[in-house]
């Protein structure tokens, strides 16, 4: 499941994701099976005329998508065919809105260490009365609110970020840095939001709303445990699948 209908031109892309979408392009083409050698950070910073940094952004997302696997001082591979079948892509929404030449701002309404309840805990593999963090984001574009973010996170994979201005960076970008995600389970369903998150996101409490939950693990440690709730009037998700 991938980025909304509209895309933008490709003059119109940050630097970063036209070195993403020139790798994306050639896996789709069979350029690299799996298991190939990739071309090496410093020969995509020759090719395009970027940073190592903006280089090293694109291939972090493909990773984070499964598309490529990463081996430190050796290089990047194309991923194994049955890890890309089975991947399930949700874009960073800022990636999303700026991509379609919008503006994308966040308001940050919590933000705080709570302690986890027990079934909290589980899921983030953590015992019952832990500290956990506790993130609760709205996502405006052109400034609508798009996307109400709740979001837990394990301290231990990720202890700097209560400190984090997710104002001027999103959460998944940050956990992508710190914690490079290796395994993420989704559930996807048509649900009406909680009374906060009508408020939050302006809209009524019965408005039928795109809610997606999404796990991460990184290096067998769960990371973080998210809601995600759009109101389906305002956003839609397309998908496509190649085996």
């Amino acid at each position: 499941m991938d980025a909304p209908v509209r895309r933008p031109a490709r003059n119109a892309l940050a630097p970063f994701a036209r070195v993403k979408q020139h790798l994306l392009q050639a896996l789709a083409r069979g350029r690299y099976p799996p298991g190939t050698l990739m071309p090496s950070e410093a020969e995509l910073v020759a090719q395009f005329g970027v940073s190592r940094m903006t280089v090293n952004r694109a291939l972090r997302e493909l990773q984070g998508e499964g598309l490529v696997e990463r081996v430190q001082g050796v290089g990047t591979f194309a991923a194994q065919l049955q890890r890309v079948s089975s991947t399930l892509t949700i874009r960073d929404l800022h990636d999303e809105i700026t991509g379609r030449g919008h503006r994308h701002h966040a308001t940050v309404h919590l933000a705080r260490e709570e302690v986890a309840g027990e079934p909290l805990a589980q899921r983030l593999g953590l015992a019952a009365g832990a500290a956990v963090f506790h993130t609760v984001i709205v996502h405006h574009e052109n400034g609508v609110p798009l996307q109400c973010e709740d979001r837990y996170v394990n301290p231990a994979c990720a202890p700097g970020y209560l400190q984090v201005d997710f104002t001027q960076t999103t959460p998944t970008h940050y956990l992508l840095e710190v914690a490079p995600v290796w395994e993420a389970q989704y559930s996807i369903e048509a649900a009406a939001p909680t009374a906060d998150e009508a408020r939050l996101l302006g809209i009524a409490r019965g408005e039928a709303c795109l809610v997606v939950t999404r796990r991460t693990v990184s290096q067998r440690r769960p990371v973080t445990l998210a809601r995600l709730v759009h109101p389906g009037s305002r956003y839609l998700l397309e998908g496509q699948f190649k085996p």
